[in-house]
């Protein structure tokens, strides 16, 4: 089976090819193979590497920096998706898409199914919302995996920032009002690896499906988890503050409740990721 993963240098891309290593052919492509940006060479790569499995990893990110650069974010999130999708479509394959938890706006009482209404408060979650229509539109074999709060040991995640400045500060002041599951990325990668494995035996359940580490915390209490270990490593570590979002303003609003339910996913495809500080643990024991 060969496998072209898009966005080879991002978190879940990184634990997708270590995950998939000796399963498949993995041919994984970075923005120097693959420039999203341009629909025609997307079309022209896919056609020549004809693939048994899309996986679209790669995405514009910068929450913020998307409030400036709309188009940028449309172009990668939503326009190439869509192609992305077309291109699977035209060769009979699946499409296997992440998206996030930005498109709700965070105004639910309690975890957000995967037929609740979007209403994403910033650009980021918009254009990504507008991915998962372009791909939906298509009407081919997808599959479009809702996460939240993604991160690693490698590339620009709240992990890695919490490590630094927990031990460069004294004291550290985190909001506390928004909540919702840190999800690490090698979690979604062995859980893909699951879904690849049994829509090779069978399984055909396409559609939108909320896939993130159980259970729930907020920043702060995400922060902490992250002080514990390095405490428990005889590190020096920050006080931490919690604050609400109110004191910690961005050029782009975050959705206070951002808790995904992932029931559809196990009942579908009998697939649950762990919890969230167990996760944590096993990605803190990963080597970097």
């Amino acid at each position: 089976m060969k496998v072209l993963i898009t966005g080879s240098n991002g978190q879940v891309a990184r634990e997708l090819q270590l995950a998939l290593a000796g399963k498949a052919e993995v041919l994984a492509l970075g923005r120097e193979q693959l420039d999203l940006n341009d629909p025609e060479l997307i079309r022209q790569r896919v056609r020549a590497e004809s693939p048994d499995l899309l996986i679209n990893a790669a995405a514009y990110t910068a929450v913020d920096q998307a409030e400036n650069e709309p188009a940028a974010a449309f172009a990668i999130n939503a326009t190439a998706s869509g192609v992305l999708a077309e291109e699977a479509a035209t060769l009979g394959v699946p499409l296997f898409h992440y998206s996030t938890d930005y498109v709700f706006d965070g105004s639910k009482v309690g975890a957000y199914s995967e037929t609740d209404a979007t209403n994403p408060l910033g650009v980021y979650g918009q254009s990504k919302l507008a991915g998962e229509q372009a791909i939906q539109a298509v009407g081919g074999q997808h599959l479009i995996l809702r996460t939240s709060w993604v991160y690693s040991r490698v590339g620009r995640n709240f992990l890695l920032t919490m490590q630094r400045l927990l031990q460069e500060r004294d004291e550290l002041r985190v909001v506390d009002d928004q909540i919702g599951a840190p999800t690490w990325a090698g979690s979604i990668a062995q859980a893909t690896v699951q879904l690849l494995d049994r829509w090779q035996a069978g399984n055909r359940h396409w559609g939108v499906y909320h896939l993130t580490n159980q259970g729930e915390t907020s920043w702060f209490g995400f922060a902490s988890a992250i002080a514990e270990q390095l405490e428990a490593e005889g590190k020096a570590c920050a006080r931490l503050q919690p604050i609400p979002s109110s004191e910690y303003p961005t050029p782009a609003r975050r959705p206070l409740n951002s808790r995904l339910d992932g029931r559809k996913l196990a009942k579908d495809w009998q697939l649950s990721l762990p919890d969230w500080r167990s996760a944590l643990a096993e990605c803190l024991r990963q080597p970097r």
